[in-house]
Formats: C-alpha cells, structure tokens, sequence
C-alpha cells in the first residue's frame, strides 16, 4: 500500500465488511441498523474513508462485536493469507490504472475469498518462478498487454510530436538529419552531447548511450550508426517533450527500478518512431505499396528506405498506423534473433493486435518453426546483406493464414547475431481487398506450426524435435475414449 494510512482503512474496510457478512446483512441492513449512509458505508468498506470514534461505537454494537475487533490491525485466520498482499508493493508496482481497473474492486474482490484468490496469486507467483518470470519480464508482459489493449496508437503522443514540430519549424514529411535533432537537443533542452568509446570502460557494445542528468550529458557510442544515432536523439526529445522524468538513462541495455520508468521509455520511443516516420508520409507510401499488384520484395526496401535504414523502427511504426489508420487491425509484429555459431532462434520482441495471434514467445526452450519466412531469412542470410521476402503462412492447426513480410540483417551492433523483424496480417475479407498483390503469383503459401513440439505437420522437412505436446494430447484422449468405452459397457 502506499501509506501505513491507506493500509489502515484497507484493514477497517475489510473487517468491517466481514462483520457484516458473518450476519448476513446487506449494506442497507447495515445502514438501518447504524443510522448511517448506505453510500458512507461502502466508502469505508472500500478503504476510502476511517469513521471516527463514535461511529466506530455505533458499528461495533450494531454487529454485537468489540471495539478492538474492527480497529485491530491483525487480520484473523481467514483474511491472513491477504495481509501480505496488502503489505508488498503489489498495488503499486502493478498499474491497474493502465487498464481501467479500480483498486478498491480489486481488494473487494479478494475480500470475499481471500483464501482462493491467494491460493490463485501464490499459484501465478509459483509459475512465474519456474519459468524465470522476474520483475523485469513481468512488467514488459504488463507493457505489451497495455500496448495491445490500445492498438499500439497513442494519439495524445502523436499530436505532441506535430505540435512540437509546428513550434520548432521542423517539416515532418522530410527525413529529419541527426545534426538538426542534435542541436535542438543543445540549444532547446541545454544539453551537452560528447561521442564516447564505452569499450575501454568493459561494456563492450551492450551500450549505445548514457546520460548523465546532473550534467544533462549524453554520451553516445562512438560505433554508434548514423540511423541509430538520430534515433536515440529523437527520443531524448521525446523524454523533455513529454515530461518523463522518471526514466532509464541508458539504451539499449536497460535496468528498470519500476513500471513507470518502462512505461515512459516506451512513450519516449513512440515519440521518437512518430517524430522521425511521418504519420501522414507513412499511410500515403503504404496505401501505394498495397495497391501494387504483385508483390517485389525490393519495393518493400524501397518503401522502408523512403524513411530510414533501419528496418526494426519501420516495421515497428507500422503497427501504431496500419491498425488505427488503415483499418488492417489484426496483425502482429515479431523481433527474432539468432545468435552466431547457433541454431537457437529466440523471439525478441512481439507485439499481438486486435486478438492472439499465433505465434508467441515462450520460454520452454521448444523449437520454433523453421518454415516461418522471418526464420528461413535468419538461415540464408549472407554476412552484411539485408535479405526481405514475404510468404502466405497457413497455420495448419489454427485454420488461420497471415501475409507476413519479414526483413533480415546482421544486427550492426552485436556480437555478430542477426536479426529478423517480421509483421503479419491476417488474411480476411477485409485485408484481401485491401492488399492487392496478396494473390500475386510470387507469394508461395505455406503450411507453417508454431513449435516443432506442438505442430501437426506430419511430413515436415525440417523439424527440429518431434510433436511431444500433440502426442500427449493424443494419449490424454484415446484414454478418455477407452474410459468412456468402459463406462458404457459396464452400464
């Protein structure tokens, strides 16, 4: 809790409540006995208000029990296992807000069984533990919900960034040059920007930037590419425009103390993507792009190219307009990486919209799909080459296909690990009529799974571990069906 006084009026509230509840009385049996408000009543059993002493007399003989037994901040057997939820940080590391959530409901509804909502708490604790879930995780599990929840489009954010470009005399459909974006940062917000060789301090290449607030200094990376440069600037702007005070002072390593600072890293990101891609630049070259009749990976690199060279801050400009612009809301955006010397694809970044889509991260080390066209590209990629292709990928198991364009490069600032940005769209009447060359002749249709373990592809050219997941659910039901076999002969 926040304070040792809401803590006390959550307690009251609670005891209160459970008084009332032991006697089976409504909050307007409870009313007509005390004399007091029914409105006022719930107020306290919410922990909004502490009634003063008198009142607390009043509830106390009207409830046949002591004084002590509402003012005592002990918790009985049945309400204990809540006490250390109240007690942590809970309330305030996870934002509840964020989703419309009240939490006074939320209290009220683990008063009314505070020991099967613990028991379901503890479980989720226990999970999160055997899959590594630690705070970090969890609170980029609670930022991606948020983004989902919204279509990933901040208007508020969008609008600040054309009004901070009406004040500055900036034109946003031209590509925005780092030296400009440097010296508003300079001249505007007083900064001191140097250039710096983070290699000699042992952070090897983990570290693009750091900035130092006592001394408003950015330190940039001297391996630093002019893209990734202006980008970093661009969101330095984003944290003075909006604000954010509260945040990580280094990229792209980053270590959070709190949902906030993840909350405001993010709105200074999407800050940075709508200051450098224009909104209105983006869906006018993207409306052209669909309306081709067939599909030519190079003129998606040249759409990319239109307004930056890095593909990732594309791609990931078009999930905040293709769903709130565009009318294109189911798609997701997928990051993956593949590390030197290994086979190992990991899911780096994800991004779901409009419903669930398949595939997801996870974190049981199963063997993603090889068929996927972001993974095939990760394979075939040739040292210092940018590699794009698109596929149809039918999920066999889902009944579901995506268009999903995918572009491939060796990370620049790694250890020598590519990378694969891919963003897929469901295929529907609606996108079919909206993409043209989604029946161009150069797009192959491909019968994809999600995990190795969980697909059902049977003839599978290059799968990785075999189907242990659909083997079990396979066993699981011939023994349903044996039982139900035995149940009728017997009956």
């Amino acid at each position: 809790m926040n304070s040792d006084s809401g803590y006390i009026k959550t307690v009251f509230g609670l005891k209160l409540k459970q008084q009332r509840q032991k006697k089976n009385w409504s909050l307007q049996d409870l009313a007509v006995k005390t004399g007091l408000s029914k409105s006022y009543l719930n107020e306290i059993e919410n922990g909004k208000k502490y009634p003063k002493h008198d009142k607390i007399i009043q509830l106390s003989e009207s409830l046949n029990c002591t004084f002590d037994d509402l003012v005592s901040t002990k918790l009985d057997k049945s309400l204990a296992p809540f006490n250390e939820i109240l007690q942590s940080d809970f309330f305030k590391e996870v934002p509840l807000e964020l989703f419309g959530i009240n939490k006074n409901n939320l209290i009220s509804i683990i008063s009314d069984a505070p020991k099967k909502v613990t028991a379901f708490i503890n479980a989720l604790i226990e999970i999160s533990q055997n899959y590594n879930l630690g705070k970090e995780r969890f609170y980029f599990a609670v930022l991606r919900s948020f983004q989902e929840l919204y279509d990933n489009y901040f208007p508020e954010i969008e609008e600040k960034v054309v009004q901070f470009a009406h004040e500055n005399k900036l034109e946003l459909k031209k590509n925005l040059k780092t030296e400009l974006l440097e010296h508003i940062l300079i001249e505007k917000f007083n900064y001191t920007i140097q250039s710096e060789n983070f290699e000699k301090f042992g952070t090897l290449d983990n570290l693009r930037s750091l900035f130092i607030p006592e001394k408003k200094l950015l330190l940039l990376n001297n391996k630093l590419e002019k893209d990734q440069k202006t980008f970093i600037l661009a969101k330095e702007i984003g944290f003075n425009v909006l604000e954010l005070k509260n945040r990580p002072n280094t990229y792209s390593w980053l270590d959070f103390g709190s949902f906030e600072e993840i909350l405001n890293n993010f709105y200074a990101a999407y800050f940075a993507g709508a200051l450098l891609i224009s909104k209105e630049k983006v869906i006018e070259k993207t409306s052209d792009f669909f309306l081709e009749n067939n599909w030519e990976p190079k003129s998606f690199e040249d759409l990319i190219s239109n307004f930056t060279h890095s593909p990732e801050t594309f791609y990931y400009r078009l999930t905040n307009v293709l769903s709130s612009e565009l009318g294109i809301k189911d798609l997701f955006y997928l990051c993956l990486v593949k590390k030197k010397g290994s086979d190992k694809i990991q899911i780096l970044k994800e991004l779901h919209l409009n419903h669930q889509q398949a595939p997801h991260a996870n974190a049981t080390n199963e063997h993603y799909c090889r068929r996927w066209i972001a993974v095939k590209n990760l394979h075939h990629l040739k040292e210092n080459e940018t590699l794009t292709d698109a596929q149809i990928s039918h999920y066999k198991d889902q009944g579901v296909s995506y268009l999903v364009i995918s572009t491939s490069q060796k990370n620049p600032f790694s250890d020598g690990s590519n990378r694969s940005y891919c963003l897929g769209v469901l295929l529907n009447t609606q996108t079919i009529k909206k993409i043209n060359f989604i029946k161009s002749s150069s797009l192959k249709t491909i019968n994809v799974g999600v995990t190795c373990e969980s697909c059902s592809i049977a003839d599978c050219e290059v799968r990785q571990a075999p189907p242990v997941r659909l083997e079990k659910e396979h066993f699981n039901l011939t023994m349903k069906n044996s039982i139900e076999k035995i149940r009728k002969e017997i009956l």
